[in-house]
């Protein structure tokens, strides 16, 4: 899901991973205190331990990497206060083709053959090997020499779920 901040995420994640494993090894005691600290209030009494940590840990990533986009938190408000399971479900469907939408500087990893290709989303299209393609299909037939839808070549589309093809 896109993020509000954006910045060297590759550089800032190292001090997040050690700080989510220093979490990880609180008790709840001191998990408590931590909450106490970030959230200026007590966490609820009946918080589990791993909901806590999880809580905190998403908070300190959100600090330094950025948060969820305006748009994704409205749309998560609206599924939470959705009153059917059907209106639910359509407003699962956007999620799911919001995070199917490729950013610029989004690197695709794909193992061929025993070789692993990496493609860039730029402005223009995709890179791969130096060039750039229009299309993510181009560059799937080039590495296989065969036509591929190319988002299901490198894993972007999900498998038809069971229950829809009954």
């Amino acid at each position: 899901m896109p993020r509000v901040k954006v910045g060297s995420a590759a550089s800032d994640r190292k001090p997040i991973d050690v700080e989510i494993a220093r979490l990880r090894a609180l008790d709840v005691e001191k998990l408590r205190a931590r909450w106490q600290t970030i959230f200026g209030k007590q966490p609820p009494a009946t918080l589990a331990r791993h909901l806590m940590f999880a809580m905190i840990a998403y908070s300190l990533q959100a600090e330094v990497l950025g948060d969820l986009d305006a748009e994704t938190l409205r749309l998560l408000q609206k599924i939470d206060v959705a009153p059917s399971k059907t209106e639910v479900a359509s407003l699962t469907k956007i999620l799911a083709q919001r995070q199917r939408e490729l950013l610029p500087g989004t690197i695709l990893v794909r193992e061929w053959n025993g070789h692993a290709h990496r493609v860039m989303v730029v402005e223009q299209g995709f890179s791969w090997q130096g060039a750039t393609y229009d299309s993510l299909s181009k560059i799937a037939q080039a590495i296989t020499g065969t036509k591929w839808n190319g988002p299901r070549f490198f894993g972007l589309r999900d498998k038809t779920p069971i229950e829809s093809r009954q």
